[in-house]
């Protein structure tokens, strides 16, 4: 897609997170990656980190339970983790590197969304979705939610589009194994197939 201003593609941070629990703070984001890519299919870069826990937070107990049944998750998702004011620089640095115009995106944006605010905001000075008077911004625009995408497109309701329902072909035949850095790929590769789709609709169709 086009910017309306600058005549530039827009670039997408396609992001995605394992956490060890449902709440930010009182459970932890383990690992987290992004692809960079414009709806061309262009990618602009990768970033890929584990943290450490937050201090005070905990795994919650139906969430751990689960990773014991994806020991090969769990394993990406922890070892060698990082301090989490040193990751969070690390990625704004990446992230302002990014050609402009540029735009979050996840599946879902409400869980992956919300958590990368949450440590944006805790860690450095920035958010994914600013207040509108914050002037200081590293995204341009509202982000973008894949899974709400793919129902507009799809026609189907969002809650059946999760990963695992899509054709592997539209995931770029991605595997999706609960690995932050694999399930970023697949989801960029979702995000151009969309695009791709939307562009071939007949004129007059939404």
């Amino acid at each position: 897609m086009t910017d309306l201003v600058t005549g530039e593609q827009r670039v997408y941070v396609v992001t995605d997170i394992e956490t060890d629990g449902p709440w930010p703070g009182a459970n932890s984001m383990r690992s987290l990656a992004s692809v960079a890519v414009s709806p061309d299919g262009v990618e602009h870069g990768r970033f890929e980190a584990v943290l450490e826990e937050l201090p005070g937070a905990a795994p919650n107990v139906d969430t751990f339970a689960w990773f014991q049944t994806e020991p090969e998750a769990w394993a990406a998702a922890t070892d060698d983790p990082e301090p989490v004011p040193e990751v969070m620089r690390r990625y704004v640095a990446w992230l302002d590197a990014l050609p402009r115009p540029r735009a979050f995106a996840a599946s879902p944006l409400s869980f992956d969304g919300g958590w990368i605010d949450y440590y944006l905001r805790r860690f450095t000075r920035y958010a994914v979705s600013p207040g509108p008077y914050e002037k200081d911004r590293l995204f341009d625009g509202p982000a973008l939610c894949l899974r709400s995408y793919a129902a507009a497109v799809t026609g189907r309701p969002p809650a059946e589009l999760s990963a695992p329902n899509l054709p592997p072909e539209w995931l770029g035949d991605v595997e999706h194994t609960h690995q932050a850095i694999d399930d970023a790929v697949g989801f960029a590769n979702l995000l151009v197939t969309l695009f791709g789709m939307t562009a071939r609709r007949p004129p007059g169709r939404g």
